[in-house]
């Protein structure tokens, strides 16, 4: 005869009443564990190594960034042409840089699939080396953006961390591995996912050298990380914290081999157009016939970056040359500014539309009010970020009074605009 709920005392380990809680018997019956406890044992378990995980937690581990290594194919894999045309949806211009990543994660793939190195067969012999990629280019021009967008389509684990945050090891700050603590949150903690990802360094600038000369003090926060960062670069087994190692001390360290982790580093790098342009002597005093001199666009030096102009700013030579692929993203122009508006799926006019769709407003923007924010942006010289602030500060009164009102359609004129600016104490 099965008792009733009200006559068992409830779990024998958290203690739980069975009137909220699916209890399991023991074999005599006097004692009981919810499914919660079951759940959790087996999950420890799992943890330690002593049962293998089932295929079915081991597929759902595949999560949102990736899949089982092997369900990774070579058919499966995006050609460069394809992740550049999925790329040109949400970033505008910027060819080249949208080459290099596009070529650089799908030799990543296929450094996935390479097959380990037969020495008894010569075709297997050759050891496919990661390219890990540095790209310069000026703050709003699409930097954070194209890595966001380009993990959107990854069939592996991709984390995007900062180096503001990074200080040497024992000082306050994050240690170097926590940058590949990302790596495991976004891999759900399977080291073997994590191993094959690829992680975007933001802000890689704010790291370089204060000065000129090697530093024969510590630099804890410069020069000391950059050194930190070179055999996580190169590839080496790092023992990381899964939560941080100094709230937490005493935790287990997780060994993560970064031999095929691609790492891609991007940084602003505010004044590296004066070392280009001192590099390229382009001041020169006097008349110059030299050409090449004269086919030099001064407006946009940062074509013309190279890895002794990085070196210049304040990073080291050991972690330039292991930052072999350098590439550059052009500053903004009106015409690359107005399609931002308005072209890509994510685009900021796109974005409003859509906010006031969803309260049954039909909203628009008049062709010369947008030629009214591109001239502010351009003014203010904050790129594609310069837009988004420009247009709040336009749409706030509109998207706090209609909500609550009988408007079904709203045209955003040059005079509204240029009146909330001005209310706004912009400099009209």
């Amino acid at each position: 005869m099965t008792k009733k709920k009200e006559e068992i005392p409830g779990c024998s380990f958290c203690g739980r009443p069975a009137t909220i809680a699916d209890l399991i018997p023991s074999g005599d019956g006097s004692s009981y564990i919810c499914v919660d406890c079951v759940d959790n044992i087996y999950h420890t378990l799992e943890q330690m190594d002593i049962i293998a995980p089932s295929k079915q937690k081991a597929k759902k581990r595949g999560g949102k960034n990736g899949s089982a290594q092997e369900e990774l194919t070579l058919d499966s894999v995006p050609s460069p042409r394809h992740i550049k045309a999925f790329l040109d949806q949400y970033v505008v211009g910027q060819e080249d840089a949208k080459k290099y990543l596009s070529v650089a994660v799908y030799n990543h793939y296929k450094r996935l699939l390479q097959k380990p190195a037969d020495n008894g067969n010569d075709n297997d012999s050759v050891d496919i080396e990661k390219s890990n990629i540095v790209i310069v280019g000026p703050t709003g021009t699409g930097k954070t953006l194209l890595a966001k967008t380009i993990a959107r389509l990854l069939n592996v684990p991709f984390a995007i961390v900062d180096a503001t945050v990074l200080t040497e090891a024992g000082y306050v700050g994050e240690d170097i591995e926590s940058l590949l603590t990302r790596l495991l949150q976004a891999s759900d903690y399977d080291v073997a996912r994590a191993e094959r990802g690829i992680v975007f360094i933001d802000e890689i600038d704010k790291i370089a050298r204060k000065g000129d000369n090697p530093s024969i003090t510590r630099d804890v926060s410069g020069e000391g990380v950059q050194q930190g960062l070179l055999k996580l670069l190169e590839g080496s087994v790092v023992n990381v914290p899964p939560q941080g190692g100094r709230k937490h001390p005493d935790q287990p360290m997780i060994a993560v081999d970064t031999k095929n982790i691609l790492f891609i580093c991007g940084g602003a790098f505010e004044g590296i157009e004066r070392k280009i342009a001192q590099r390229l002597n382009t001041h020169v005093v006097g008349y110059s016939t030299d050409p090449t001199r004269q086919r030099l666009e001064r407006e946009n030096m940062m074509q013309y970056v190279a890895p002794q102009d990085l070196r210049s700013f304040g990073l080291i030579p050991e972690i330039i040359g292991r930052l072999p692929i350098l590439t550059h993203l052009l500053p903004l122009d009106r015409d690359a500014l107005r399609k931002i508006l308005t072209e890509p799926k994510n685009a900021i006019i796109k974005q409003y539309v859509k906010l006031l769709e969803m309260d049954g407003v039909k909203l628009t923007f008049a062709a010369e009010t947008l030629d009214l924010i591109v001239d502010k942006a351009i003014e203010y010289k904050l790129g594609a970020r310069g837009l988004r602030s420009i247009v709040e500060t336009v749409m706030i009164d509109a998207m706090y009074e209609i909500p609550a009102s009988d408007i079904k359609e709203f045209t955003v004129t040059r005079d509204y605009a240029l009146s909330k600016l001005q209310n706004a104490n912009f400099e009209i």
